[in-house]
């Protein structure tokens, strides 16, 4: 049987072969469809950016372990374990509709973690030495360093990690969810590394249990975990948005989104000099709102892809490939519980979660035709995730009538 698409008009999916529309017809339930090769080219590219961040990890562990010394620095490390799992508990939550392939993600952990790091540890190198060369104490520049350059040098630095990531690989960008997922992510690894420092500092200064390390985890490790994910999700955010239809627009989506992810880093370095009590008062009336606002707006995103998934597939099911009842059951939340239920009590729960996200992998790749991003590998993709789709229908058919 052949797959490939008979139309190249992107406006409609081809027509599923006669097979095909036959068996949409019968009960069905979606199976196991294993995810497509990586492209070669990506592939390069992941090598190479691994071999860079595997270099500069190196450094940094080098740099790490002198400074700090290998017992504050495996205290401190487990310590910032813990904010570290509630980053990525959010993210997960963030991208459950649409997964985000996982050596991306590890990617971008990596380079939160240590490229940005230490291209803000180096920058702060290099603003003391210059600062020692024109005589002047660092010390007084304390201030413009914490609401200045370290707003100014972060974000940037984060922002490149998510910025990469748009353009080597387009194809798993999809919009302003993918582009929260991915700052968010990087954003804890620049966190988790940070708080090794900061929660490190507070052991040698006063001890490992004292209130000075209660107080320090408390501030960064309770009242704000996810403090540089929200900053740095700006960023995500408006490569996202602008991104969706052109290189250009995601590259000034990356400006655009670093005023806000600096503005707000910025606002959040300051309050540390406004005293515990006015810290504490500032975080509720402000910090506070501007979090449950982030969550809303990040709700409301991913209703929107839920959304698109369903358009996106009903045009399928109009031409045959999917069913109606199928459409509810992949484009919807509810649909999607009752299937994986289902799955689950036939021993098949993995195979349903791959289809799953296979089903909506095919819906994201229609879109990409639609707004003619890749157009010519969007089709290609397209043309694959239909035979898998149709070989998870048939085998599943087999299960029903083995059963």
């Amino acid at each position: 049987m052949s797959f490939e698409p008979t139309t190249t008009n992107p406006a409609q999916p081809a027509s599923a072969p006669s097979e095909v529309q036959a068996q949409t017809q019968l009960p069905a339930q979606p199976v196991l469809a294993q995810p497509a090769t990586p492209r070669s080219s990506l592939f390069g590219w992941a090598v190479a950016g691994f071999i860079v961040i595997g270099i500069f990890a190196i450094a940094l562990l080098a740099y790490l372990f002198l400074a700090l010394g290998p017992a504050l620095l495996v205290g401190a490390a487990v310590l910032a374990l813990i904010p570290l799992a509630v980053v990525l508990f959010g993210v997960a939550w963030i991208d459950r509709w649409e997964p985000e392939p996982r050596g991306l993600l590890v990617f971008g952990f990596l380079w939160g973690a240590i490229m940005a790091v230490a291209i803000a540890l180096l920058v702060d190198l290099g603003v003391q030495m210059a600062s020692y060369a024109a005589g002047v104490d660092p010390s007084a520049l304390d201030v413009v360093g914490t609401v200045v350059q370290a707003p100014l040098v972060e974000e940037s630095a984060k922002g490149v990690g998510v910025l990469l990531i748009f353009l080597v690989a387009r194809r798993y960008f999809d919009g302003p969810v993918d582009g929260i997922v991915y700052a968010a992510i990087i954003a804890g690894g620049f966190a988790f590394t940070e708080n090794i420092l900061y929660f490190a500092d507070a052991m040698s200064y006063s001890g490992a249990l004292s209130s000075d390390v209660a107080l320090t985890f408390f501030v960064r490790g309770v009242m704000s975990p996810f403090a540089h994910a929200m900053f740095t999700s700006m960023t995500g955010l408006f490569i996202g948005l602008w991104g969706r239809t052109s290189v250009a627009g995601g590259i000034g989506g990356f400006f655009v989104g670093l005023i806000p992810a600096m503005a707000l880093h910025a606002l959040w370095n300051g309050t540390s000099y406004l005293g515990l009590a006015g810290w504490f008062v500032l975080y509720l009336v402000l910090q506070v709102p501007l979090f449950a606002g982030s969550i809303v707006l990040i709700v409301q995103l991913r209703k929107r892809e839920a959304k698109l998934t369903q358009e996106r597939l009903a045009e399928y099911a109009a031409v045959g490939w999917l069913s109606p009842s199928e459409v509810q059951a992949l484009g919807t939340g509810a649909g999607r519980k009752n299937a994986m239920a289902w799955a689950k009590a036939n021993g098949i729960g993995p195979l349903m979660a791959s289809f799953i996200r296979d089903a909506t992998t095919l819906a994201f790749t229609r879109q990409r035709i639609i707004t003619g991003r890749d157009r010519i590998g969007a089709q290609r993709d397209e043309q694959q995730l239909l035979a898998r789709l149709t070989a998870s229908r048939h085998a599943l058919q087999a299960h029903v009538v083995a059963r």
